[in-house]
């Protein structure tokens, strides 16, 4: 293909000239200069030209490219000189104020309560969020047929099959950090001494105390002699840690599958008018869960309880309803 390149010079330099931003300039030099551009198909025209013009017409192209460079050279640095050139900044304006971030009420108390309990022995463990009904239910005494492993108490998985039907698995979003515990006593065997935090789930109606994801702490300790005295004077170290040194507690019986002997904790102070509010789960373990991971109850005993974090922080604080930590409203958050 021949091409006129003298009409070529004066179209790119036209164009060039007229460019009137730095954005035209860079789409003009991609048209002209870019690795698909004119050029590139002037350059390779060459082969289409007779042999005794090929001389001639390789000067001329070369000659084309100098004039289109430059003419991109002196338009790039036309725009550029007209952005410098732009509005001043006034700095006597006064500026616009962002609102700083800062670290969320549940993040702050789980790390705080974590400070707390490894300050009295216990180790912070994790573990997986998406369990299998060993550790979630089979471990933790609660046996198949337990109403606690019912559909209406669990988010339990599905996957599409070939088909394109969805089929159950054995999986399930852990619905306690109870599951910590064992993978704990199976990672390290014992003695033992752990705390576990992390989020959990359950299908349960949302409103002022309940959730569907809810955040959990608990420890455990196991060793040989350990009593309901130990845990009774971890909890008394807690409560005092945590809610202040006037802070009185108490055990009511309560049952859980996986404690021998089960309480509910109900802590008293001034700061809650003297009632007594429910703070969370305790007990003895239960030695089936022991044996679950081969640990003899003859030789070895130990003692959990669990806390739902948010509601850690609700008694603290005095927050009533529990969605005001995912609505992401700064003016809750900024509170504390």
């Amino acid at each position: 293909m021949a091409y006129d390149l003298d009409q070529l010079a004066k179209e790119a330099r036209a164009a060039f000239a007229a460019a009137a931003d730095a954005a035209a300039v860079e789409e003009l030099r991609i048209r002209y200069l870019g690795s698909k551009g004119m050029l590139k198909d002037v350059m390779a025209a060459i082969k289409d030209v007779s042999a005794d013009q090929k001389r001639e017409y390789g000067q001329r192209a070369n000659q084309l490219k100098e004039a289109v460079t430059q003419a991109h050279e002196e338009a790039k640095a036309r725009t550029a000189s007209a952005v410098a050139k732009g509005p001043s900044l006034d700095i006597t304006k006064p500026g616009v104020a962002h609102m700083p971030g800062r670290e969320h009420p549940v993040m702050a108390t789980i790390r705080e309560i974590s400070a707390i309990l490894e300050r009295a022995g216990f180790k912070p463990e994790e573990g997986p969020e998406v369990e299998d009904p060993f550790h979630n239910f089979d471990a933790l005494n609660i046996p198949p047929g337990h109403p606690a492993r019912g559909e209406e108490d669990n988010f339990f998985l599905q996957q599409s099959g070939p088909d394109g039907t969805m089929r159950p698995v054995d999986r399930l979003l852990r619905s306690q950090t109870s599951t910590i515990q064992i993978r704990a006593l199976e990672k390290y065997g014992v003695p033992v001494r752990i705390s576990a935090c992390g989020r959990c789930y359950r299908p349960d109606s949302v409103d002022a105390t309940h959730h569907y994801m809810f955040h959990q702490i608990e420890i455990l300790a196991v060793d040989k002699g350990l009593t309901l005295r130990d845990l009774r004077g971890v909890i008394e170290y807690f409560v005092k840690e945590y809610f202040g040194p006037e802070t009185k507690f108490r055990f009511r019986p309560h049952y859980f599958p996986f404690t021998e002997i089960s309480a509910e904790i109900d802590i008293s102070s001034k700061q809650f008018k003297k009632e007594w509010l429910e703070l969370g789960g305790c007990g003895v373990v239960d030695p089936n869960v022991l044996k679950a991971v081969g640990v003899d109850p003859e030789v070895y005993t130990g003692f959990a309880w669990g806390l739902g974090i948010e509601r850690m922080f609700m008694l603290r604080h005095g927050v009533d309803d529990i969605r005001h930590f995912l609505d992401n409203d700064v003016r809750f958050l900024h509170q504390f």
